[in-house]
């Protein structure tokens, strides 16, 4: 049985990441050129999608079909191994939109990657999120976080090393933990809702990691920041991988120890308790005034694991 998280969408992943293989310049120059090798083209962030048989898929290309387009591009960077065939996600974003008049015209499209995931097959989602996440971390860190200088991808576009041969430092990417929890009293859950959510819609309360603080922390000070509420003990759900830019939720269930609320009035503009029949009810589609959170979101998870708690 799978682990919670692998069901998560941008989660399981059905490539070997071969890491191993990132400093092989010579194995990465033959794959690049290999007839069995992949490609998936980005631009601006949103991958290429194509229609077969009526289904959405990644538009995973051989390589020569835009040969043009990737020796104009930034390295690709190499995503791993699909059986013997590798992978690698390049960024065309530097010139226009090839899939309108370019040479991909008429064979896809790219897609925001949040409305590509409803369609997608959970596998393709997870392709697509590592390469959107690692060709978005390229683009926000050409320059070195130490001197200033301007940087240049190594080990196959998995870190960054700085040109200033005086400085040289060497940058990873970058995930940001951040903590999403169903704070639960009794037969009762805490959802909140951000000013920009849609009408009716309530989520869990999620928030950064701070520096030095463990989750249990973050998770008792976001649901105390933002609602008021006091929590006791924590316990892990899963994770989800969320590339927008590049985050990791950590999903928790959290004991609340009190119940009076009091929204922060900032990230907040309400939050109330529901009961769980409600929230059952709510993710049935049974509650016109109340919407949950798509099955895209670890929140929907959440929900959802807790109410089956209870009918388990």
């Amino acid at each position: 049985m799978l682990e919670p998280s692998a069901a998560t969408t941008f989660a399981g992943s059905p490539l070997d990441r071969a890491s191993h293989r990132r400093k092989d310049e010579a194995w990465l120059a033959a794959r690049l050129k290999a007839d069995d090798s992949l490609i998936l083209p980005l631009w601006r962030t949103r991958p290429f999608v194509v229609e077969e048989g009526g289904q959405s898929l990644l538009g995973l290309l051989r390589p020569g079909m835009i040969d043009a387009l990737v020796a104009a591009a930034p390295p690709p960077v190499f995503l791993g191994m699909e059986r013997d065939a590798a992978v690698f996600a390049v960024d065309l974003s530097a010139g226009p939109d090839p899939a309108r008049g370019g040479v991909l015209a008429g064979f896809g499209r790219f897609q925001d990657l949040r409305a590509a995931a409803m369609s997608l097959p959970h596998g393709d989602c997870a392709i697509a999120a590592q390469a959107k996440a690692i060709l978005d971390w390229h683009d926000r860190h050409r320059f070195c976080a130490q001197c200033g200088a301007p940087s240049r991808p190594e080990s196959a576009g998995w870190s960054r090393r700085c040109a200033n041969a005086d400085c040289g430092a060497e940058h990873f990417p970058r995930t940001d933990p951040v903590v999403i929890m169903l704070a639960t009293r009794g037969d009762r859950c805490l959802l909140g809702r951000q000013p920009k959510f849609p009408s009716g819609f309530y989520s869990a309360l999620a928030g950064f990691v701070e520096p030095g603080e463990s989750i249990e922390e973050a998770v008792r000070r976001e649901v105390m920041e933002e609602a008021g509420v006091t929590v006791g003990t924590v316990t892990y759900f899963a994770a989800q991988p969320w590339p927008f830019p590049s985050s990791l939720m950590i999903g928790c269930f959290a004991e609340a120890t009190s119940e009076s609320i009091t929204i922060d009035g900032d990230e907040l503009d309400d939050a109330r308790w529901f009961d769980r029949s409600t929230i059952a009810a709510a993710l049935d589609g049974r509650v016109p005034d109340l919407v949950m959170p798509p099955p895209l979101a670890i929140a929907h998870h959440l929900v959802k694991a807790w109410v089956s708690r209870a009918a388990g």
